[in-house]
């Protein structure tokens, strides 16, 4: 049966301005690979790069939290169609990026990524087992596109 990716529409938005955000169609082929396991792979997804008064005003008003973070995910609906929005905090996933020793390309690839599975429903704060599932799953995409593993010391 042939893959239906090409029904997943992926908006993404930029919302600051900054030199080194990633590409159209980078993200969205990030997007898509975090579906390549899954039967649903249609739906809308919008991934939005944010600064860091955006990303902390959404943080605060639906986590509770008076900070920006790096990913948030909104979760509309898994099915019939998978819809939803990432918001990434591009100052805050570029300083993750070079306190870990990573490239800024591998962690916004994660980040897109880990913001995917939890569209899909996957929860790591949930308890250690799904956090597991979540991170082997991460990995395992994450390889698939060339990347080292996220959750270990490779940069």
């Amino acid at each position: 049966m042939p893959k239906k990716t090409e029904l997943l529409d992926i908006a993404v938005q930029y919302a600051c301005e900054r030199q080194d955000l990633p590409k159209k169609p980078r993200v969205r082929a990030w997007a898509r690979a975090a579906l390549a396991d899954n039967e649903q792979q249609d739906g809308r997804v919008t991934v939005r790069f944010v600064a860091a008064d955006e990303g902390r005003r959404l943080n605060r008003e639906y986590r509770s939290k008076d900070d920006a973070t790096n990913v948030l995910s909104f979760p509309y609906a898994q099915q019939p169609q998978l819809c939803g929005d990432l918001v990434l905090c591009a100052p805050v996933v570029a300083r993750e990026a070079a306190e870990q020793g990573k490239s800024l390309d591998a962690h916004y690839a994660h980040l897109v990524v880990h913001g995917m599975l939890h569209l899909r429903g996957y929860d790591h704060e949930a308890g250690e087992e799904q956090a597991s599932e979540m991170e082997e799953h991460e990995r395992s995409i994450l390889a698939d596109l060339g990347y080292p593993d996220p959750y270990g010391n490779e940069g």
